[in-house]
């Protein structure tokens, strides 16, 4: 059985056998901060990456510093039959997280086809529709430039019409591994640039067949308040203050913004009525219930949308 534990990785950072190429962003600021990258990997070979119990994923955490997340089992990117994997972190965390990943499948590949055979894989990213742009840069420019740094294949998807509710296009990697890292290393430093990519890192997931997607071990995840095959993830709750003025923010029009949170995290989530703060506060309460692993992962988000929005107010 297949189970993931998406920790949140503090162990020391482990060297890698191979390290990607340096960042070739010119500001360095961008490297230290937060930022992911999401692409497909086939729902046969995700198990190789997960490991018995979860241990293949942790140890990649654990090496990489990266957090690295699964779509769950069955629950595909629109128009495919495969998962989806998020990798999150510095830009060196997701380059380390990534190449430990593809050689993973490589290795896979090269015990089904035989020594004799060099096998290659092509790495699909999801990027945004709107963020595309940025790669393709003016006249196909930015683009041109990325293949001539990496010789790495890099052919963008056109936007899919026939799901409406996806707004992602597809950017296929081709060549070899270091071909294909360095192209990466130049697409997410680029995507990182954009303050919009950053701020859809919450909802990896969020298509209608794979809405419940985010995978927090096997009886993790799924919609908020459906517990029913485990008794232990009813069990724990988390109370935590969120200003008044940012419970907007959390909640979102019509509420969106904490059912997204508690579908992707497998918690469910409740907000005292106005008037109803913390202890000696202005802080509303937001408590949080589910297993261990849900409740910190819901809680992650909550504080990532309050701190995206008081980065934006200092910054004006």
């Amino acid at each position: 059985m297949e189970s993931t534990e998406s920790s949140y990785v503090s162990s020391p950072e482990a060297p890698a056998k191979r390290s990607p190429p340096p960042p070739k962003s010119p500001n360095s600021d961008n490297m230290e901060k937060a930022t992911y990258i999401r692409f497909l990997v086939s729902n046969a070979a995700a198990g190789s990456v997960i490991g018995k119990g979860g241990s293949t994923i942790n140890d990649f955490q654990s090496q990489s510093g990266a957090r690295i997340q699964l779509s769950r089992n069955h629950e595909f990117f629109p128009g495919t039959t495969d998962r989806i994997i998020m990798v999150s972190g510095s830009i060196n965390e997701i380059l380390k997280a990534m190449e430990l990943v593809l050689a993973k499948l490589l290795s896979e590949l090269h015990a089904e086809e035989g020594d004799d055979v060099e096998p290659r894989t092509k790495v699909r990213l999801i990027v945004p529709h709107s963020s595309c742009g940025a790669i393709i840069g003016k006249g196909g420019s930015t683009i041109k430039s990325f293949i001539e740094d990496s010789q790495a294949g890099i052919k963008i998807s056109p936007q899919d019409n026939n799901y409406m509710a996806s707004t992602d296009r597809l950017v296929t990697l081709s060549g070899t591994i270091e071909e294909q890292m360095r192209a990466t290393d130049l697409i997410v430093s680029k995507l990182s640039e954009d303050p919009h990519y950053t701020q859809s890192m919450n909802y990896p997931f969020s298509y209608p067949t794979s809405f419940n997607a985010m995978n927090y071990g096997s009886n993790g995840g799924g919609t908020g308040g459906r517990f029913q095959n485990n008794k232990e993830e009813r069990n724990n709750s988390l109370t935590i203050g969120v200003s008044d003025g940012h419970i907007g923010l959390v909640v979102g029009r019509g509420g969106r913004n904490i059912l997204e949170i508690s579908q992707a995290s497998g918690a469910r989530i409740k907000i005292s009525d106005r008037g109803d703060f913390m202890s000696g506060t202005t802080d509303r309460k937001v408590t949080i219930t589910g297993s261990q692993r849900a409740i910190r992962a819901a809680e992650s988000m909550i504080l990532q949308k309050v701190a995206y929005a008081s980065e934006r107010v200092l910054a004006q």
